[in-house]
């Protein structure tokens, strides 16, 4: 599974496939987004919580066509949703809800200015 995330604005070699502002990862099925964006250590999540959908830094905005491959957020996440540092847009979510599965395969998350 590839997932596209943007690159931080600094380089650094150790960080997997960066090409033209995007990193692209290897997350494992049943693993959240932001549990395989920390583990690859991309800058902008924050995660805070640790992925209890409890403090929205690890706020993405999901790209097409992956959106529609997405489940719909569950109230808590939507709550949480009002919390973001950086604005709220229809195709916000919490990197922390989003469990990479077949369906999923090369989703694209684009991260928001600031999480916090």
């Amino acid at each position: 599974m590839t997932h596209r995330l943007p690159a931080p604005h600094h380089e650094r070699a150790h960080e997997p496939a960066q090409r033209a502002g995007h990193t692209s990862v290897e997350v494992p099925l049943g693993t959240s987004v932001m549990r395989g964006a920390v583990f690859h250590d991309i800058d902008g999540i924050v995660a805070r919580c640790g992925g209890n959908a409890q403090c929205a830094t690890c706020h993405v905005y999901a790209a097409e066509p992956s959106l529609a491959a997405l489940e719909p957020a569950e109230p808590n996440e939507a709550d949480m949703l009002d919390f973001t540092a950086s604005p709220r847009r229809a195709n916000s979510r919490l990197s922390c809800q989003l469990t990479v599965t077949e369906a999923l395969d090369r989703l694209t998350v684009h991260l928001p200015e600031r999480q916090n």
